[in-house]
């Protein structure tokens, strides 16, 4: 139950030698950070989901009131980042207030977030590079596109079977090579690619503008139809917490603070700006949306924003938002790797972890060791393990250290309300209090097999902890 005094925190954030990260990221950076992990494929397959199956046409109220329950987090989060300017985000918020074994708990789920969410992402990349490659006659050996453990029937009626899916291996190594030269240069990658996407997504709302039909949004909160959840303000409620999980990406830019200029100012600006500039993308996305197409036509679609193309006339649009797709994908790859080498680093500096996973480049400045061992562990998972495996990116790790974090603000302004806080969260206690209950309620939602998988990573954790971790420790020294 020890606690790292932010004065600690702050002494070694502010040390300038050849094992220090170098701070170069500015607020924009952070911001688009931030839309980088958010805007990832989940806006073009969660908005039809919730739409079709709860909200209806409200689907742009589910987004509004996820957005609000996001938020009483994001405040949390902008107060600790500003406060402790340390790459780590929940887990080092969590060493300052709730102590060290809270603190492993939630750095260790951080990391299985990041790697899971990191290999199932890049083997959706891998098939969706297949896809937009066969529209210009490209194909690349079934074999080398699968896991071992997969076969497909071929054109002659042969079983071919997998032998390695290679564009996802490739994905996951070119990424970490670009995180590994720098997180300028990744911020700068990731820059582009947030402007590519976000343009295809600016691009689909002002095509599909003028075809909206009206008659689609009528009745706006479809009539509940007895069962909980489906429809009426039930389903904009489960809607709601269908879509709140495009949102939480911010907290990959609290993971980067040890890199930011001045971060007691831009830390809550990239926080909070990149929530609010993706609020009112999915808002307006939604309703245009929604509005193409009857929300009944996107029920069981596994692809619904290209039902509401075709409702445009251009047909070239499916091209564009597959494209959109998988540079999103890109983005979302690259800040999962990023996140989750800066826990590990965090991690290794308090002693917790091997010295390795917090040894800096001399000349990058970053840590490539740390990249290199995890973007190995990744790539097995991601080239030799089929999707449905992996599992589907889940959020509850994420969730958790939300919880935290809200808390965290709660006992930190009781226990030492006279520290100096560059941002202050508004109306404590109401919105830390807000954000844990919102997050509890998400987290009641998530399906028994998600809740499996957090008990059983963290107790390998825990054993990890107590014979390495706890004799280890640099507090503890």
């Amino acid at each position: 139950m020890r606690i790292k005094p932010i004065s600690v925190l702050l002494k070694e954030s502010s040390e300038n030698n050849e094992n220090t990260l170098k701070r170069s990221l500015g607020p924009i950076n952070l911001i688009l950070i931030g839309i980088g992990i958010i805007i990832g494929a989940g806006l073009f397959s969660l908005t039809g989901i919730a739409a079709g199956q709860h909200s209806g046409p409200a689907v742009t109220i589910s987004f509004v009131i996820a957005a609000l329950g996001c938020t009483f987090a994001a405040l949390c989060y902008a107060e600790f980042s500003a406060m402790i300017p340390v790459a780590g985000s929940a887990y080092t918020y969590s060493y300052a207030t709730m102590g060290e074994l809270f603190a492993w708990i939630i750095g260790w789920d951080l990391v299985l977030e990041y790697s899971v969410g990191a290999a199932t992402v890049a083997i959706s990349w891998s098939q969706y590079l297949i896809k937009f490659l066969s529209w210009f006659d490209l194909y690349l050996p079934q074999q080398l596109t699968m896991s071992p453990f997969e076969s497909v029937k071929g054109v002659n009626g042969e079983i071919i079977s997998g032998i390695i899916n290679l564009p996802a291996l490739l994905i996951v190594i070119l990424v970490t090579s670009i995180i590994i030269r720098g997180t300028k240069g990744s911020a700068m990658v990731n820059a582009i690619i947030v402007t590519l996407k976000v343009g295809v997504v600016l691009v689909f709302i002002a095509v599909g503008w003028s075809f909206i039909n009206r008659q689609n949004y009528h009745p706006y909160i479809p009539q509940n139809t007895g069962v909980w959840g489906e429809y009426g303000w039930s389903g904009v409620l489960r809607g709601a917490g269908l879509v709140f999980f495009v949102f939480i990406g911010f907290d990959a830019v609290s993971t980067a603070a040890q890199e930011a200029k001045n971060p007691q100012r831009n830390m809550p600006m990239g926080i909070i700006g990149s929530l609010v500039v993706c609020t009112i993308l999915f808002v307006i996305f939604a309703h245009v949306m929604t509005g193409l197409a009857n929300y009944k036509e996107f029920i069981g679609s596994g692809a619904p924003v290209a039902i509401a193309i075709e409702k445009t006339g251009f047909p070239w649009l499916s091209k564009a938002v597959v494209l959109a797709i998988l540079i999103g994908y890109t983005s979302v790859i690259l800040v999962d790797l990023l996140g989750q080498s800066r826990v590990f680093f965090s991690m290794s500096k308090d002693g917790l972890l091997p010295k390795v996973f917090s040894e800096v480049h001399h000349k990058f400045r970053t840590p490539w060791k740390s990249n290199i061992v995890l973007c190995a562990f990744i790539a097995v998972f991601a080239a030799f393990v089929p999707i449905r495996v992996v599992g589907e990116m889940t959020s509850i790790g994420t969730l958790l250290a939300f919880v935290m974090v809200c808390a965290g603000v709660l006992v930190m302004r009781k226990k030492q309300p006279d520290v100096f806080r560059p941002f202050k969260t508004p109306l404590v206690p109401l919105v830390p209090i807000l954000g844990i209950l919102t997050c509890l309620a998400m987290m009641t939602f998530l399906p028994g097999d998600t809740w499996l998988r957090l008990i059983i990573w963290l107790a390998i954790g825990l054993v990890i902890y107590f014979f390495y971790g706890r004799k280890h420790s640099r507090l503890a020294k």
